[in-house]
């Protein structure tokens, strides 16, 4: 059975390839003679330009398309086809059967890569390729974006050192230069960070210059200069250091703790620097009841903390003592944590913190219960020592008494201590693995070590 098939199958073979070779294409019109030049090895266009791709081929063509292909291979991209209509892309000379240039306008820098003039002929088998050019390079400019200069979150005064940082993007290639200048005068700067962008072909910068500033600098700025191959004179980024440097006031007056509802008459006047001073006059009826009061002014200075400038029964004198630098407890025992203060201040309540900045804990307040905490002189209004009971390896770190006024805004720090650091030592010797182990294999060995004696006392 399978050599009779085989038998069958031979004439079927012999008359395809009988096929092949009279089909259209073979012989003299199969591509002997058959020309196709595309002269361009490499072409450079600006994002947004058009690009012009040139290919020429022989008059005496077999039959089958001109295609124009991004890439070769099983991945390549069909850009131009005789066939479909392609949006963006055009004839330079429609309806030429030899001229088969193309036009792709609005380029991106996603339009880079290695384009080829692809000539095909038809044949029982589809279309196949019967020659294509050597290919053209194509790389795509991108200009960068306008420079956009920030400067530091808060304000500085003179004489603080801040960081300026310039950024601009979506360029290509990464090859870029910046220049710092403040004012005229050329400054330097840590070196330019080039970083990839969202696509393949684009590119993202960043620069830093740290300066100090001046009293002077109010009236300055700072230029961040980008220079680029697609740009034609460089891109300016600028920031007025007057936006860094402390400005606008703020000013709220307080009768004890509590603003007061009376005109503020204040005065701002700009000196020669630059700079501003500022006056704020209240008038208050003298009355008897008003002999205890306390007056404060309250200055807010941008982001600024509130600044107070009250009288002799404000923050002048205050004292407060945190005497112990280093403790160190057993674990279940009682931490004792000493602080106290003088008897006249502010208006305002005191903590204990386990922490100073963002991350601190409150572990006493004199307006919450915290369980496990308590005041070793309860209702003194100088003697803020505080018991922690049942201590446990967690509690160790570094502890803050620190007072606080009200103002405005809310309670604001007015004073803290030094700190005492805190170690626990000691832990209990229940919670250890080891000891329970030791007692675990201690009873396996009694226990084994009876069976045994009961075991020989029978035999």
């Amino acid at each position: 059975m399978t050599m009779v098939w085989a038998t069958r199958a031979l004439p079927l073979a012999c008359l395809l390839l009988l096929l092949l070779r009279r089909a259209p294409g073979a012989g003299a019109q199969g591509g002997e003679g058959f020309e196709l030049q595309q002269p361009q090895d490499k072409v450079s266009v600006t994002a947004g330009e058009t690009l012009t791709l040139t290919c020429i081929i022989s008059s005496g063509s077999p039959p089958g398309p001109v295609r124009w292909l991004k890439g070769l291979g099983s991945g390549n991209q069909t850009i131009y086809d005789q066939t479909v209509y392609i949006p963006g892309v055009s004839r330079a000379s429609d309806g030429s059967n030899t001229n088969f240039t193309i036009h792709i306008r609005d380029v991106c820098p996603q339009d880079a890569g290695t384009y080829y003039c692809v000539k095909f002929k038809r044949s029982v088998l589809g279309d196949v390729v019967l020659r294509h050019g050597k290919g053209t390079e194509v790389s795509v400019h991108a200009k960068p974006t306008a420079p956009v200069v920030s400067g530091p979150g808060r304000r500085a005064g003179p004489g603080q050192s801040v960081p300026f940082t310039c950024t601009a993007g979506g360029f290509f290639p990464e090859d870029i230069r910046v220049k710092w200048l403040k004012d005229r005068t050329p400054i330097s700067a840590q070196q330019t960070r080039v970083t990839p962008g969202r696509t393949k072909f684009s590119y993202n910068m960043s620069s830093t210059v740290t300066m100090t500033l001046e009293v002077d600098d109010v009236r300055s700025q700072l230029i961040c200069e980008v220079q680029h191959a697609t740009l034609t004179a460089p891109l300016r980024g600028t920031y007025r250091l007057s936006q860094a440097l402390r400005g606008d006031v703020a000013v709220t007056w307080l009768e004890n703790g509590r603003e007061m509802k009376v005109e503020n008459i204040s005065r701002l006047k700009e000196t020669r620097q630059g700079l501003f001073k500022l006056s704020s006059v209240v008038e208050i009826k003298a009355l008897e009841e008003k002999n205890e009061s306390v007056f404060t002014c309250c200055v807010v200075h941008d982001s600024q903390a509130p600044t107070d400038s009250a009288g002799a029964q404000g923050s002048e004198g205050f004292e407060l003592q945190q005497p112990q630098d280093k403790v160190s407890v057993a674990v279940g025992k009682t931490l004792t944590l000493t602080c106290i203060t003088s008897s006249r201040g502010p208006a305002g309540p005191v903590r204990w913190l386990k922490g100073l900045g963002s991350g601190n804990q409150t572990i006493y307040d004199q307006t919450v219960y915290i369980p496990g905490v308590s005041r070793a002189s309860d209702g003194s209004n100088t003697n803020f020592t505080i018991h922690i009971r049942d201590v446990c390896p967690q509690d160790a770190g570094t502890y803050y008494c620190v007072k606080f006024k009200r103002s405005v805004l809310g309670d604001v720090v007015l004073r803290h201590g030094k700190g005492t650091e805190v170690s626990v030592h000691g832990a209990s010797l229940l919670s250890s693995p080891g000891l329970w182990l030791g007692m675990l294999l201690e009873k396996g060995l009694l226990g084994g070590l009876l069976v045994f004696l009961f075991k020989r006392g029978r035999a």
